[in-house]
């Protein structure tokens, strides 16, 4: 016979911190919360906005039963702009994915909100450009339980906002950084016809560009300004936590599973200390990790690191050289031969090379001139020992004595993330005690949950008592193969029976499994926002960046107070001198040009040349914002 036991529901779900992880698939989904993420967030079949990073209902229903076990949540990725006719066949999608499991919704696109919904939770996508209180409590009042925040804001915006809203919070705090406002981003569409509102980027931001003053005068020739370090919000998460954030997000749909495993065990350590610090915090799902590594981010791609805006502005956003992963630097080069170089660590952050590591360096000083013909180049190293490196194939000719190295693979630790590299487990309490006719097993969590299971069983006064309770506690916390840990087993009978090891353990399994399926039976998945018709959108004009594809987002805006909504860039043929990209990251400011630094300057436009084309820079200064605009008269 089962008893089961029901948890308390009044847990306090502001208390509870969230470390989200990407997914590109179920499978790296899976690793993520074995890693210690306290939810995934994955791309379905269409209309997420990494459109090579797909994935099925079924595959998502795998995912969620698996996560589900450990009180962990999937979110779907459906935050793209979509048509009048996507929009219906989301409405049919939407419906398979909440029957599959999935805990909520990422949308941008308010045609959703409009459609005949399951009781899924919504969640506002980053791409909505949730920046003000305003428009977060705007996003609330209208059925949205989380709110991505965009990645330029600082603590105190962010603390503005969580003062004014119930709604959870969630900020990137790992990965790579559009440079432009998510979703007031329209240069990949203008250049290649590829959206980055529809999950086509084409990252045209990545590429070498040249910067001119109106007059013509040159200041930078080849160089990647537009391209931004990685977010590493390692130093402030604390900071993030007093400001009001509760759901931390790792991006990265498109990383490979070695980065998903090492930057989830990274930022499951450090949230960890931070609830070990602080009692009245919780982690968002069950388990603790043991892992076979020393998590490490920056052993995986990054193209360098900053925290961004969190903390003002400042110098270091960017790297001019490459939007490639360089590594962690790996000493300079002392000496040459035909197929080897010695290498010195001193000051480096790699003690030593490794058989099968990978190296890279820049083929000339990039710091001697404002342009650059810098090219990153490889190499491999066959075998290593101590500071000699044996390459595999010659030293090639522009590597010199004096050039710095850098590892961009470190070939030992990829091999440890190649394997099982994380176990995730549940402790539980296990108490053996006595019925009317045989024995039960008790097993419970810290989360509330707890069965009982008895079997009629003939007990026999044990001969040896210390033996046989020694011999029970270990049988009964034999849960090899399960999601959990006996921490604690107690033994309550009256007084020590005697009990073939066969009945016991048939006892454990079936009391396991059943409060294995307990707990998915119990598991309940967030409730939906209720939703406000008297909401008032905080704009009564909603330009083409307000990404409005279809009639249905255009009727939410008006019965919401705007007046006059205008199409998204996607279905305007012209739109001259219109900002392909507003972005808080300023050139003048990187150039030591910027008119509140330096007096005297003023903010007249600079010109871009990406390629063959030449946009304008033009600057608002009261605003700190830069915008990318799409025409060639200046």
């Amino acid at each position: 016979m089962v008893q089961i036991y029901t948890p308390s529901q009044d847990i306090i779900l502001d208390n509870k911190l969230e470390l989200l992880s990407p997914a590109k698939n179920a499978d790296y989904g899976i690793e993520a919360i074995r890693h210690g993420a306290d939810a995934v967030y994955i791309g379905g079949p269409a209309f997420g906005a990494r459109a090579t990073a797909g994935n099925s209902v079924s595959d998502i229903a795998r995912l969620s039963e698996f996560a589900h076990g450990y009180g962990a949540q999937v979110f779907v990725t459906l935050n793209t702009i979509m048509s009048d006719a996507e929009l219906e066949q989301a409405s049919t999608l939407i419906h398979q994915l909440y029957d599959a499991g999935a805990d909520a919704l990422i949308v941008q696109d308010m045609g959703v909100l409009q459609l005949d919904l399951p009781p899924i939770a919504l969640h506002a996508s980053t791409q909505t450009d949730n920046r003000t209180p305003d428009k977060v409590a705007f996003l609330e009042q209208v059925g949205f339980s989380q709110v991505v925040l965009a990645r330029e804001l600082s603590l105190q915006q962010i603390a503005d906002i969580s003062a004014k809203v119930k709604t959870r919070l969630e900020f990137f705090i790992h990965g790579a950084l559009c440079v432009s406002y998510s979703g007031l981003c329209n240069l990949s569409h203008a250049f290649s016809k590829r959206s980055a509102n529809r999950g086509e980027c084409s990252q045209m931001c990545r590429l070498p560009c040249n910067l001119k003053t109106r007059d013509g005068e040159q200041l930078a020739e080849n160089q990647h300004l537009l391209s931004l370090k990685d977010n590493n919000q390692t130093d402030n998460l604390d900071a993030l936590i007093n400001a009001g954030i509760r759901s931390f997000k790792i991006e990265g749909r498109l990383k490979d599973v070695s980065y998903v495993k090492n930057v989830t065990a990274h930022y499951r350590q450090q949230l960890d200390k931070i609830l070990e610090r602080n009692s009245s915090l919780q982690a968002a799902s069950h388990g603790r990790c043991e892992y076979t590594f020393v998590p490490n981010p920056d052993k995986t791609f990054n193209r360098g690191k900053t925290d961004y805006f969190v903390n003002q502005r400042h110098g270091g956003l960017n790297d001019f050289r490459t939007p490639k992963y360089l590594g962690q630097p790996a000493g300079k080069v002392t000496a040459i031969g035909k197929d080897w170089l010695d290498v010195d660590h001193t000051g480096s952050e790699v003690e030593q090379l490794h058989n099968g590591d990978g190296l890279c360096y820049f083929t000339i000083d990039f710091e001697k001139a404002i342009h650059s013909d810098a090219k990153l180049s490889g190499l491999r190293v066959n075998r290593a020992e101590g500071k000699r490196a044996y390459l595999a194939g010659n030293v090639p000719a522009d590597l010199r004595v004096g050039m710095e190295l850098f590892r961009n693979l470190d070939h030992d630790f990829e091999s440890i993330l190649s394997k099982e590299s994380s176990k995730r487990l549940i402790e539980v309490d296990i108490t053996l005690f006595d019925t009317d006719n045989g024995l039960g097993v008790r097993i419970q969590d810290d989360h509330g949950h707890q069965i009982e299971l008895t079997s009629a069983l003939d007990k026999q006064a044990a001969n040896d008592a210390d033996k046989t309770i020694a011999q029970q506690q270990k049988g009964l916390a034999k849960l090899g193969g399960t999601r959990y840990h006996a921490r604690k087993v107690d033994i309550a009978t009256s007084q020590p029976w005697f009990v073939p090891a066969g009945q016991l353990n048939a006892l454990r399994r079936e009391a396991i499994e059943a409060f294995e399926q307990y707990r998915i039976d119990n598991y309940q998945r967030p409730p939906v926002w209720p939703r406000s018709a008297d909401a008032q959108f905080p704009q009564k004009h909603l330009n083409f960046l307000g990404n409005v594809l279809n009639d249905k987002a255009e009727a939410f805006y008006k019965q919401h107070g705007v007046i006059e909504v205008d199409a998204a860039y996607e279905k305007n043929q012209v739109l001259n001198d219109a900002p392909l990209m507003i972005t808080k990251h300023c050139l003048r400011y990187s150039f030591n040009l910027c008119p509140k630094e330096t007096p005297g300057i003023k903010a007249e436009p600079m010109v871009l040349e990406v390629g063959k084309d030449t946009l304008k820079l033009v600057f608002d200064c009261q605003k700190c914002e830069m915008m990318v605009v799409g025409s060639n008269r200046l």
